[in-house]
């Protein structure tokens, strides 16, 4: 049995703001805009946090079962680097609000941004060795930043969101490739998040990093695939995106190491494999374990085609842990993209001002982790959350008492 994505879908959030109107007012240097390639990015607010964009990404591809098919989802794993306790994981309360069966399998995997493809490839490796042949697993990456970025190089490229895959044995989206992966790990101190109101950031030593781990991961792809090859092997090649520049960059020097290819023959490989997986990360921003499968939506949904195609992915996390793996997208895979086009949700979201922005992520970090008692009440922004979140469906967080989350549905 062939296990891959069965359906897809992402979460934007609700708001956005412009990143070159954010450059000018943090007063960040100019020169350094154009190596980011971002537009936009999308924005928290006040109410909602890790759980709550879980869900607005799960919930349309649950709601799209039939109860029979609801009720063979037999493993819920989220991947997530914003974990609220240290011992109660953010599965418990996505479980619940998605009202999943209680005969279900539910934990939460931490390895920085490669933990979307770690809970990916684990309820792939369990529903391989389940005895139920309707069995399915529901797979979460979401994060929500912190604060601690305000005023940083890093916080225009931080975006917020989720995305949720559905996974099976009919895999309309992505049907991943048997034992078609490589990996590379080492222990590195270039990002880390040792408190809540803490993030560090090496961004030279991140950036070697990655890009270590892309030549080394894929290296080792091509020792176990017999007959891979980078440039004709893939249709299309989606990398982690903390910023649109670096997936740039670092395509063009795994060409450059790998093939030898001139500066035109790259540039030429990047408009045709490339390009077309940053057309939502350039609007998003930085989904941590989320933002390699937020590219995967932006080629599904930006080229849709008539004719499957395989692809090859590159997922990394900081500390480090990468792996280069592939599969096919099979002909007309965008519709099996779950709830609305995440084209029309990034066009529907509330561009805040530069004073809403700064206003609203000041209440930031009464959602984060450690917080015993909070309410989170929109009259501080009564005007996006009417707009934007109010009669919409969607969950938001309530409330914080004695450490326990409550929710509910706008």
């Amino acid at each position: 049995m062939t296990i891959g994505i069965e359906a897809l879908n992402a979460y934007v959030g609700r708001a956005r703001v412009g990143v070159r109107e954010l450059f000018a007012h943090r007063g960040l240097e100019p020169a350094r805009f154009d190596n980011l390639m971002m537009d936009e990015k999308s924005v928290s607010l006040p109410c909602e946090d890790a759980v709550t964009n879980a869900v607005n990404a799960a919930k349309p591809l649950v709601d799209a079962l039939d109860e029979r098919a609801r009720d063979g989802i037999e493993l819920l794993v989220v991947g997530t680097e914003s974990g609220l306790d240290f011992g109660k994981p953010l599965s418990t309360y996505v479980h619940e609000h998605l009202g999943l069966s209680r005969r279900c399998r539910s934990f939460e995997v931490k390895h920085a941004c490669y933990g979307g493809t770690a809970a990916l490839r684990s309820a792939a490796g369990i529903l391989e060795g389940s005895p139920s042949p309707g069995a399915r697993a529901l797979v979460v990456a979401a994060d929500a930043p912190s604060s601690a970025s305000h005023g940083t190089m890093w916080e225009p490229s931080e975006g917020h969101g989720a995305v949720a895959m559905l996974l099976g044995p009919d895999a309309r989206l992505l049907r991943l490739d048997p034992g078609a992966a490589g990996f590379h790990t080492y222990e590195v101190m270039d990002t880390a998040r040792p408190s809540a109101d803490v993030e560090i950031v090496d961004p030279d030593l991140s950036l070697l990093a990655y890009l270590t781990c892309l030549q080394e991961s894929f290296a080792h792809y091509a020792e176990r695939v017999s007959g891979a090859d980078l440039r004709t092997t893939f249709a299309q090649l989606m990398f982690h995106t903390p910023f649109a520049g670096m997936v740039k960059g670092a395509h063009r020097t795994l060409l450059r190491r790998t093939l030898r290819l001139s500066g035109a023959e790259i540039d030429a490989d990047y408009r045709d494999r490339v390009e077309a997986s940053l057309a939502y990360p350039r609007r998003v921003g930085n989904l941590f374990g989320a933002s390699l499968y937020l590219a995967l939506c932006s080629v599904v949904e930006t080229t849709p085609s008539d004719a499957a195609r395989r692809v090859g992915l590159f997922s990394y996390g900081s500390g480090c842990a990468s792996e280069f793996y592939s599969g096919i997208v099979p002909a007309n895979a965008r519709a099996a993209h779950g709830g609305a086009p995440v084209g029309a949700a990034l066009d529907e979201r509330r561009e805040l001002t530069m004073a809403e922005y700064d206003r609203l992520g000041k209440t930031g970090e009464a959602r984060t982790f450690g917080v015993r008692e909070a309410r989170f009440d929109p009259d501080d922004y009564t005007d996006v959350y009417a707009s934007h979140l109010d009669g919409r469906g969607l969950l938001v967080l309530d409330q914080i008492k004695d450490f326990h989350r409550s929710y509910r549905w706008t």
